[in-house]
């Protein structure tokens, strides 16, 4: 089912240049139908892969309240736009950095259509965890296996369709730099936005009592923050003894998380127009 139109406000940067000149190339600003980031380990070919998709239509400013850099782009596929958030390349989200707690707010709170994670072909065992990590998030995942080119000339042999089947999301093997395998890539993200394509991640159970913990702490902390998006992702984080997300939930921080990231948008056009007129 096609979601509705996202309209996003821009009453705050149509008078700055970087406005006019995404508008000049048919790019608006507060103006696509679909939202996807873009994830993935350091040196995975991910600003590659953003850059061949995004090419001048994209912008940067740092992340409300963070001096983490904010990319931004947008590209069109099959007559829609999408706004391609390249999120900050990081090892894990468990929030130990402030790049891991951006990566980690935006695809839990943020709620894209759809999150791109980025592996490396010649490394992919070190890369999973991460894969695993976004999967445990969202069902609305799909892993570009980038680099394929190297892994060729290194003699390695990569199975995305037995990976695919694996993890339960769609793995497509592409080479950023050179643009094979994008076409397949930008196809399967808007099969899976638009309901085409069903993917049901892999996930970790645990012991029936595990299972049992994590149900009891679902209400609760769906009680406590009304309306947070996977409240069993947190759950888990609490039974890990991740201490940040305890802060976040005992303290109510939890619920201005939320509201903190459905306003990340207007705060960026702020910072934008300001930046433009200097």
């Amino acid at each position: 089912m096609a979601k509705t139109k996202l309209n996003l406000p821009t009453e705050h940067c149509e008078g700055c240049p970087a406005y006019y000149q995404l508008e000049q190339m048919g790019i608006k600003v507060g103006d696509f139908d679909r939202v996807v980031a873009l994830a993935g380990n350091p040196n995975t070919g991910k600003s590659t892969l953003f850059n061949s998709l995004t090419g001048l239509k994209q912008h940067t400013g740092n992340w409300p309240g963070k001096t983490v850099t904010r990319a931004e782009g947008g590209y069109q596929f099959n007559g829609l736009k999408y706004k391609l958030v390249d999120l900050p390349g990081t090892y894990s989200l468990l929030s130990a950095s402030q790049d891991e707690e951006v990566a980690r707010d935006f695809i839990l709170f943020g709620q894209p259509d759809c999150t791109i994670v980025v592996t490396d072909a010649t490394a992919l065992e070190r890369n999973l965890n991460l894969v695993m990590q976004v999967m445990e998030i969202t069902n609305h995942v799909v892993v570009a296996v980038n680099l394929m080119d190297e892994a060729k000339r290194k003699g390695l042999e990569v199975d995305t369709r037995s990976l695919s089947r694996d993890l339960g999301v769609p793995a497509i093997p592409i080479t950023a730099r050179s643009g094979e395998g994008i076409h397949t890539l930008l196809s399967t993200v808007a099969d899976l936005i638009n309901g085409g394509l069903t993917t049901k991640p892999i996930r970790v159970q645990g012991t029936p009592e595990f299972q049992k913990a994590v149900l009891e702490l679902v209400p609760m902390i769906e009680q406590m923050a009304p309306g947070i998006p996977n409240a069993r992702w947190l759950a888990i984080r609490l039974l890990d003894g991740d201490a940040r997300v305890q802060r976040a939930i005992t303290s109510g921080e939890l619920g201005e998380i939320v509201a903190r990231q459905k306003q990340a948008d207007i705060e960026f056009s702020k910072k934008m127009s300001v930046e433009g007129r200097q």
